[in-house]
């Protein structure tokens, strides 16, 4: 750290979850943004640089100085500056950098993307902060996983749950996005289980889940729609409560008239989130349903967005900092997220 007691940090990969994580650190009182990494000339290097983020080249600066950009340095030179890496580059290339991190003598945190082999353990903030203290290196689960993490660890801290059977409807591309996609048509994944299923037992081990996913022709988020089997007494009301009391959780209750995910969005642009993101799992509270020595659960995912204060918690958790509740609350503080203004049933 520096000599004020600033965490470092430095961004290496600047696109949807990256720009996203360096406007959200460069908020936090104790951390610094030391940059981030500039591959090639484009609209969010260029947001960068107006917002005063120093750029730091990956390969030739050549191109990008010849188009205007201000380069602060390599990203060796960035690495030499900072505590600690936040890697949002596609996959595999987080794998792939971790090289150069070692090498650097730097800690990194991985995006869901890649294989939870490739760190010291992968990390959701509700679920198991302490086992990212102290780490090294630490994988923040995707989008997908980090949502069922939040719902299935709070439900399960109120009653004794048993085999999940997770359905997941996922967006077919960001909306910032260009290339092939699914239009007019619904594509099902063939994997059984998909892979969210087995990536939330990456922080959850203890949960039984079964995961299906199919790529749905939209941009804005994903849908989930859990079934879940309770070996406990819970009532439908209890169930709401569990979710409505959960950190990063909005129960959307009926009367709000948002029922769909496109509503969904636009209360993030109202409630003046940058971007319009939202942050939290967005839970259907008439979709929280006990039947039948069941839960129901439906639920929307802003995949953008939701893994950002993950990533935040994550830092402080492999700096040190063991109170997550402490962490969590002063992220969410600093973010915006919290309870919502919607009390009406």
């Amino acid at each position: 750290m520096s000599s004020k007691g600033r965490i470092k940090v430095g961004i290496v990969g600047y696109g949807t979850i990256g720009k996203r994580v360096a406007d959200a650190v460069a908020l936090q009182d104790d951390m610094e943004l030391v940059g981030v990494t500039a591959n090639s000339y484009n609209h969010r290097i260029i947001a960068a640089q107006r917002k005063g983020y120093a750029l730091y080249a990956v390969g030739d600066a050549a191109p990008l100085q010849a188009a205007g950009m201000e380069i602060a340095g390599t990203m060796d030179d960035l690495l030499a500056k900072v505590d600690i890496v936040i890697d949002a580059t596609p996959s595999p290339l987080g794998a792939q950098n971790l090289v150069k991190y070692r090498k650097a003598g730097v800690k990194a945190i991985l995006q869901g993307g890649e294989d939870a082999d490739a760190a010291e353990c992968s990390f959701n903030a509700q679920a198991n902060y302490a086992d990212a203290v102290g780490k090294s290196y630490v994988r923040v689960v995707s989008c997908n996983t980090t949502a069922l993490s939040r719902v299935l660890g709070a439900l399960s801290s109120r009653a004794k749950i048993g085999h999940v059977s997770a359905t997941i409807m996922r967006r077919a591309m960001d909306p910032g996005e260009k290339g092939k996609t699914v239009m007019n048509a619904i594509e099902p994944s063939f994997s059984f289980p998909s892979h969210h299923g087995p990536d939330v037992k990456t922080v959850l081990p203890d949960i039984d889940i079964f995961s299906v996913a199919f790529k749905v022709p939209t941009t804005l988020m994903h849908v989930h729609s859990l079934e879940i089997e309770l070996k406990g007494p819970l009532t439908t009301e209890q169930a709401r409560d569990a979710l409505r009391e959960a950190p990063r959780i909005h129960l959307l209750p009926p009367k709000a008239g948002l029922d769909t995910t496109a509503q969904i969005m636009e209360l993030g642009k109202d409630l003046g989130q940058p971007r319009g993101d939202f942050m939290e799992v967005a839970a259907w509270e008439k979709g929280v349903q006990v039947e039948g020595g069941k839960l129901h659960v439906i639920m929307a995912v802003h995949q953008e967005s939701i893994v950002v204060p993950e990533n935040i918690d994550a830092v402080r958790a492999m700096m040190g900092d063991k109170d997550a509740a402490a962490s969590m609350r002063k992220t969410d503080g600093t973010l915006g997220i919290g309870k919502r203004a919607h009390k009406g049933k």
